[in-house]
């Protein structure tokens, strides 16, 4: 049974103590937040596992919450969002965040997020070998990259986007297959949360040996 800390961050009581009704029945510590504030206090002082975010909060809003908390913190993130906009998607997945579900939602789904996004997130059984192509150095073992000598910082999901297709120098993967090696077989998410997260990287490639090269109606690889 699990027994990690999901924080539930949402003003509407009928949401936060249907999702803890859900995510109890299943082994998770819940605890609840109404407000941007009392969220940030919350995740300092608690340190959850993981956080459910409402976007549309009183006073500080999921948006500035997620960006304060990617400031100096990896921990899962998955939005909630009233409107199905996917304006509100890719800005939230830009922020930094895992997952996003739209409401009115089904508890069962969030908890299966919930679960896949935590899976993902610990996920510890990557090969360890240090992968080398061009000037780029990816050290699995201590999520490391370095670019041309230099220390670059990526985010988990970053991080294991540019390993997987260094695992795999000039070979074309599509959206799906990095979705299902990136973010897991069960992610119910769009293929632009790839394309995102490409963006990235690209930036953070940029002035190296290696490039993230697109084709198109296909995929992307990863060429020196």
């Amino acid at each position: 049974m699990p027994h990690e800390t999901i924080l539930v961050v949402d003003d509407e009581p009928n949401i936060t103590e249907l999702a803890r009704m859900y995510l109890e029945q299943e082994g998770f510590r819940v605890e609840i937040a109404r407000d941007g504030h009392e969220a940030l206090n919350c995740i300092r002082a608690r340190r959850p596992d993981l956080v459910v975010l409402d976007l549309m909060l009183p006073g500080v809003d999921g948006w500035e919450v997620c960006r304060r908390v990617r400031a100096s913190s990896d921990i899962p993130i998955i939005m909630l969002t009233a409107r199905d906009d996917d304006v509100d998607k890719i800005v939230g997945l830009e922020l930094g965040a895992d997952d996003y579900i739209t409401k009115p939602f089904n508890p069962r789904e969030l908890v299966a997020r919930v679960k896949a996004v935590l899976r993902r997130s610990g996920r510890m059984a990557l090969p360890t070998g240090i992968v080398r192509i061009g000037d780029v150095v990816i050290d699995p073992a201590r999520r490391e990259v370095t670019v041309a000598g230099r220390p670059v910082s990526l985010r988990s999901k970053e991080f294991d986007l540019l390993l997987t297709l260094a695992r795999h120098p000039g070979i074309v993967l599509t959206r799906q297959q990095l979705l299902d090696q990136v973010w897991g077989y069960d992610f119910v998410g769009q293929s632009r949360t790839v394309d995102v997260h490409i963006a990235h990287l690209r930036d953070k490639l940029r002035g190296s040996q290696v490039s993230i090269e697109t084709v198109w109606g296909v995929g992307y690889k990863l060429v020196v």
